[in-house]
C-alpha cells in the first residue's frame, strides 16, 4: 500500500476489483449469471443501459472526463472547430493526382475543392503550434492545451500542431452511426469518447478559455452558436470567439440582418472576430487576456 494513499480508498478499491476480477472469471452461461440477477450492479451491462439509468450514465460520463483531466493537469484549453471533410495538403495532393489520371471529370472537381481547403488544415496546424509554443515552460495551472472534437480534418490539424511540439493534446470524440475514431495526435491518456452530445457540448465549454471555429457544417455552427448564445446570456464566462476565414464565414453568415431586424443587439456583434490568419486568431486571444 503506497502511504499516500487515502486510507478508506485503499481498503475499498482493491475489494471492488477483486470483486469484479472475480465475476468476470465465471462463463457467461453460468448459474446465477443472467442479467440482474448474481452480477454486480456496476459490472451488468444490461442493467446499465436501461432506460431508468440513464441519468447514472449522464452522471458518469460527466464524471470521467472531468477527473482524468483534472489528473493530468488540463485546466485550461482552447476550443478548436472545424470541418472533419478538409484534408491535409498531402492527402489533397494525392487526390488530385489520382484524379487526373482517371480524367474523370467530377473527381478532378473534388480534388480541386478539396485542395483549395487543404489550406485551412494547415492554418489550424499552425494555429496549435502557436499555442503550444506560448505553453512551454509555463506553469501547469497556466499552460493552454488544444482541445479538439478528435476526429479527422480540421480536428486532426490542430491536435497534429500541438503533437509536434509535444504537447498533450485533448480529443472529445462522438459515437456516431458512420462511426468516427479518434485521429492518431490526440493524447491517448486524452482521448475521450461520449454518447451524449450535451455532456460532450459541457466539457467543450467547462475549460474553454477561448473558441476559434474554423470553415465547417452543421456540427460546427451548432457549437458556434451554442457558445455565442451562452455568453450573450451570461450563462458562461466571456471568452474569446474567433471565426477563421472571412471569404467562408462572410458568405455564410450575415450577423448584420439580424441586427436590422432587432433579433440581437448592435453590441452582440462584439462577441466574435473575424480573422484570416493564425497569427491574428493567436493575437485576439492574447489580447483578451493580457497574455
Amino acid at each position: 500500500m503506497e502511504h499516500n494513499q487515502d486510507i478508506p480508498q485503499a481498503l475499498s478499491v482493491p475489494k471492488l476489483a477483486d470483486a469484479l476480477a472475480d465475476l468476470l472469471k465465471q462463463p457467461a452461461d453460468a448459474p446465477g449469471m443472467s442479467p440482474n440477477a448474481y452480477r454486480l450492479a456496476f459490472a451488468d451491462p444490461e442493467f446499465l443501459l436501461r432506460r431508468e439509468t440513464r441519468g447514472m450514465r449522464l452522471q458518469l460520463e460527466m464524471l470521467k472526463p472531468d477527473l482524468n483531466q483534472r489528473e493530468q493537469g488540463v485546466d485550461q484549453t482552447v476550443v478548436v472547430f472545424g470541418s472533419a471533410r478538409f484534408p491535409s495538403p498531402e492527402t489533397a495532393q494525392t487526390s488530385m493526382q489520382a484524379a487526373q489520371a482517371s480524367g474523370n471529370p467530377a473527381a478532378i472537381k473534388l480534388a480541386e475543392r478539396h485542395l483549395r481547403n487543404a489550406r485551412y488544415y494547415d492554418q489550424a496546424r499552425l494555429f496549435a503550434r502557436l499555442v503550444a509554443e506560448y505553453s512551454e515552460g509555463m506553469h501547469a495551472k497556466d499552460k493552454l492545451h488544444i482541445c479538439t472534437g478528435g476526429g479527422p480534418g480540421i480536428m486532426e490539424a490542430a491536435n497534429r500542431g500541438a503533437h509536434e511540439l509535444g504537447a498533450p493534446t485533448v480529443g472529445l470524440n462522438i459515437a456516431l452511426p458512420h462511426e468516427q475514431s479518434a485521429n492518431p495526435y490526440v493524447t491517448p491518456a486524452l482521448s475521450f469518447k461520449f454518447h451524449y452530445f450535451a455532456l460532450r457540448k459541457m466539457h467543450f465549454m467547462m475549460r474553454a478559455k477561448a473558441l476559434v471555429a474554423f470553415p465547417g457544417g452543421f456540427g460546427t455552427l451548432d457549437e458556434l452558436f451554442e457558445v455565442m448564445t451562452l455568453v450573450q446570456t451570461r450563462k458562461s464566462q466571456p471568452v474569446p470567439i474567433v471565426l477563421f476565414g472571412s471569404e467562408y464565414w462572410d458568405r455564410l453568415l450575415n450577423m448584420e440582418v439580424m441586427v436590422e431586424e432587432g433579433v440581437i443587439s448592435p453590441e452582440d456583434m462584439d462577441l466574435f472576430h473575424l480573422v484570416d490568419t493564425p497569427d491574428a486568431a493567436w493575437e485576439v486571444i492574447r489580447r483578451f487576456y493580457a497574455l
